[in-house]
């Protein structure tokens, strides 16, 4: 099984800690990881935007680069999200298109493939549980509270093998921390005021920490933590999965 590691624009940029952790949680479960150089973006910030065509060589070029692996790995729900629904309709009468069914978020990997029963190392914190939109709805790593389903939850399932940790939930576990990509830049106030609620109902479980699948909810909610004097820490899933290594 050749697993080619996809570390995001904004991954690399602002939390490369969170790409150097998903390389070496993968690399201490013994899988064949190799990180193809030159990757780029995968579109998504056009395709946000309302320009599609306009990242168009992006998608070429993605699909060219982990064409060869069995799957495309990353800590990140919204950019493997939108591989996953986005690629075959942008890559249609185009070439053929082999990623999208490939590409997983490594929660989700290594959940559903690897089916990890056991992590060394310990957290011994109390984290609270950001459920980022993307994950839930469109990747499956938890139940939609909307719909009439059992409960699940892939992270915290991943989460609770750490010796030592303490997983809860806020209030309105699956609601929308207000970052949404664009719509936090055309929609300031109204992201703000989500962000603000969210972390709110983070701290009122008294944890430590939040943690997500996402860099992207947890720097707005940070953001805003950090801007409103709020106590609470952030970090990636991933982050506390390979604690230790």
């Amino acid at each position: 099984m050749k697993i080619g590691l996809f570390i995001p624009c904004y991954v690399d940029a602002v939390y490369p800690e969170v790409g150097v952790a998903t390389y070496k949680l993968l690399k201490h479960l013994g899988l064949d990881v190799t990180y193809p150089l030159n990757q780029t973006c995968c579109g998504q910030p056009m395709g946000n935007a309302g320009f599609e065509k306009m990242g168009s060589e992006l998608v070429a070029k993605f699909e060219d680069k982990f064409r060869e692996f069995d799957y495309v790995v990353a800590p990140s729900v919204s950019c493997v999200s939108f591989v996953r629904v986005n690629y075959p309709k942008l890559l249609k009468g185009k070439k053929e298109c082999t990623t999208a069914k490939k590409a997983m978020d490594v929660i989700e990997f290594l959940h559903d493939v690897v089916k990890v029963k056991s992590l060394p190392g310990k957290f011994p914190h109390k984290v609270s549980l950001h459920n980022s939109c993307h994950g839930v709805r469109e990747l499956g790593l938890s139940s939609p509270s909307e719909m009439n389903v059992p409960r699940f939850n892939k992270i915290k399932d991943l989460l609770e093998l750490k010796e030592g940790i303490t997983v809860v939930e806020p209030e309105r576990p699956d609601e929308c921390c207000g970052f949404g990509g664009m719509f936090s830049v055309e929609e300031t106030d109204i992201c703000a005021q989500m962000g603000y609620e969210k972390v709110k109902r983070h701290i009122d479980t008294g944890a430590e920490y939040v943690t997500g699948p996402d860099c992207s909810c947890l720097m707005h909610m940070a953001g805003v933590a950090d801007k409103r004097d709020m106590s609470i820490k952030f970090i990636h899933a991933v982050e506390i999965l390979a604690a230790g290594l």
